[in-house]
């Protein structure tokens, strides 16, 4: 059996995981990253983290969601043994509004924790919301200490995996959400223009990919890496 290694998003709880996990081929077993709640980890922390939750005994396969697509790419340079492949579920190896990065002294001023349901939402699930999903949503981030959140914020604009994403021999899926409003386009483009072995899959869903095409992106991963294990080349 093959594991499933699933690295959260920003609120790093694991806990919004759950749509995708009930999508999951019984031949994929699951193994959910949580990062803590009450303190924020530097980029080698997060890094070394990871590293130590990742199986020892059987071949896997590393999963970013968002904000850790540059934990995977990372992890995934150094080739550890059993890797044999890398998703990135809504991500990038460097966060594509370069813009942004003015704002990082500032980022996550506004705890998420105070806003309502509704606006916390609209960028993240846009017209995909329900309300089990934005109550999972808003009880996910209030789990995170303000000030980890905030870390987290500031975080992500400065996260850079490009030299890594060269350097990785394993298959890379990039499942691009069609709606996103948070990681544009290009992000998926960026890392296929910088590894031949990657494949870009486009999916109808938001930002939350994972919680809105649970099923769509458990048959993409499955799709890709039972083609790359028959030998088939894949652009």
């Amino acid at each position: 059996m093959t594991a499933l290694v699933l690295l959260p998003g920003m609120d790093g709880t694991g806990d919004l995981f759950e749509p995708f996990l009930k999508a999951m081929p019984s031949r994929l077993r699951p193994v959910v990253v949580r990062y803590p709640v009450d303190r924020w980890l530097d980029d080698d922390e997060l890094l070394a983290h990871v590293r130590i939750a990742l199986p020892s005994d059987e071949p896997f396969i590393l999963l970013g969601e968002s904000f850790s697509g540059p934990v995977a790419l990372k992890l995934a340079a150094e080739c550890p043994p059993g890797l044999r492949g890398v998703v990135l579920a809504a991500s990038f190896a460097q966060y594509p509004n370069r813009a942004l990065a003015l704002f990082k002294p500032v980022a996550g001023w506004t705890p998420l924790r105070l806003l309502p349901k509704s606006v916390m939402s609209v960028p993240l699930l846009g017209r995909f919301a329900t309300e089990a999903l934005k109550e999972a949503l808003h009880r996910a981030v209030t789990r995170v200490t303000p000030s980890v959140m905030a870390h987290r914020a500031r975080q992500v604009l400065s996260f850079d995996a490009t030299a890594a994403t060269a350097c990785i021999t394993v298959p890379i899926l990039c499942l691009r959400a069609m709606r996103d409003r948070v990681v544009a386009a290009s992000a998926a483009t960026d890392i296929a223009a910088r590894n031949p072995r990657c494949t870009i899959v486009d999916i109808e869903a938001p930002h939350m990919l994972l919680q809105c095409a649970p099923a769509a992106a458990a048959r993409a991963i499955v799709d890709v890496f039972e083609e790359q294990e028959k030998g088939s080349p894949h652009a």
